[in-house]
């Protein structure tokens, strides 16, 4: 709560004085983690860095970056020899092996509040009720009787976002239609699924006096986006963040991501690791001046996003994360080596008559296959399609495989990925 009033003051702050409170949290944090991280500590003395030069959050530039790789290999060495409790996290490893890291409570409080902070902007206050629609086991393996009763007290359901069948799907909606939230929060894939369930269903969840269904940790696409605002008849309001990098950036009521800046750090970098400034797709680089008990410093997150060039007509003053693009799995890589995006191949199957639900492999340059959950309309006709749609795209060569299945299984997150590629850029 203390974190929240402070947050809750600053966002109105002219930008000046917002970058002059994330250049002392950054210069701190720096000044903390040298002396109480053995990683860093080791590491400054090395490169002759002195956190307390540190002018401008284009100091980082002088630290390398770090990655899933140097947190694995330093994870000892990453606690801070003075750390309070620390919790053990991990993320879902769905485009790789997991990767195992802690958070203290310094951390935790920052993303609580930042998370507050942004339901504050659509009207939904702490205590209002919200379902929470999610699909880590670290949430719903701990639902003991001290969270059960922090959940009751916080008016917050938990239900789980990985059981998708037809029942699993019937009861949530029932629960939903109970609760009557005020807000939504989860997947948007997840989300969307179950709207989409209600509408053929024809259960309405319209009528409930939902203000908002927050979605983040995947790609919003507009499909999504349309299901979910239609069926729950309300504003869909986008974050991006991941469990590892943490809350990152929240839509405003005009549409806009804000970056929680008085604590995280954004850098845009290109392949070579240059910054590409405000303007250019990047990939996203994370310092979150909040987590001295296990720091994430220039941490790159595998996502493309571009940082915004103007403030927001909203009247928050934080800077703008103008777009996400998705992660860099997102992008798939012709035969010709051109990098595409995912969607360039995702809406040639979603639009198809016939497909319920889809996954897109590319398990090589020569060779991609496509999952396909469909019903009695999809024929010759759309595999056709999707040969001659992907060909154009990835290279007349490439072999198209299309394999109908009776389901397609989430990642263990509970998360939906339409597309992966195995192709190295």
């Amino acid at each position: 709560m203390a974190r929240l009033h402070e947050l809750e003051k600053s966002q109105y702050l002219p930008r000046p004085q917002i970058e002059a409170i994330q250049t002392q949290h950054l210069k701190d944090f720096l000044t903390d983690i040298g002396t109480h991280v053995p990683y860093f500590r080791d590491l400054f003395k090395q490169l002759g860095f002195d956190p307390a030069s540190c002018r401008s959050a284009e100091d980082l530039q002088r630290l390398p970056f770090m990655n899933k790789s140097v947190i694995r290999e330093n994870v000892d060495a990453l606690k801070a020899d003075d750390a309070g409790p620390l919790s053990r996290y991990n993320t879902g490893g769905s485009s790789g092996e997991p990767l195992i890291f802690y958070i203290g409570k310094a951390r935790k409080s920052h993303d609580v509040a930042s998370k507050w902070r942004a339901t504050r902007w659509s009207n939904v206050d702490i205590g209002d009720p919200e379902i929470v629609l999610w699909g880590s086991p670290i949430e719903l393996g701990a639902q003991d009787r001290v969270k059960a009763i922090r959940d009751r007290l916080l008016r917050s359901w938990l239900l789980p976002a990985f059981q998708m069948s037809d029942d699993k799907v019937r009861e949530m909606l029932a629960q939903i239609r109970a609760v009557r939230p005020k807000m939504l929060f989860g997947y948007p894939s997840a989300l969307a699924h179950i709207a989409e369930k209600a509408r053929a269903w024809n259960i309405p969840m319209n009528d409930l006096g939902i203000k908002v269904a927050f979605v983040t940790s995947e790609m919003l696409y507009d499909h999504q986006k349309q299901s979910i605002s239609e069926i729950f008849g309300c504003p869909v309001a986008n974050g991006y963040g991941a469990r590892d990098a943490g809350f990152i950036a929240h839509q405003c009521s005009h549409g806009r991501l804000h970056i929680s800046a008085e604590d995280i750090v954004v850098e845009t970098i290109d392949a070579d690791g240059k910054p590409v400034g405000p303007g250019k797709p990047g990939e996203i680089v994370i310092t979150h001046t909040a987590t001295r008990d296990f720091p994430f410093v220039r941490y790159r997150t595998g996502d493309v996003g571009v940082l915004g060039t103007e403030e927001c007509s909203c009247g928050i003053k934080l800077p703008v994360l103008a777009e996400v693009q998705g992660r860099t799995t997102d992008f798939v890589v012709a035969a010709d080596g051109t990098v595409i995006h995912a969607l360039a191949l995702i809406y040639t199957v979603r639009d198809l008559p016939g497909v319920q639900r889809f996954k897109i492999i590319q398990h090589s340059l020569e060779r991609t296959e496509v999952m396909v959950v469909v019903d009695e309309r999809f024929g010759d006709g759309e595999r056709l399609r999707i040969r001659r749609d992907f060909a154009a795209r990835l290279g007349e060569r490439v072999q198209v495989e299309i394999n109908e299945v009776p389901e397609i299984p989430r990642e263990k997150s509970g998360k939906n990925r339409y597309v992966v590629s195995h192709v190295k850029r």
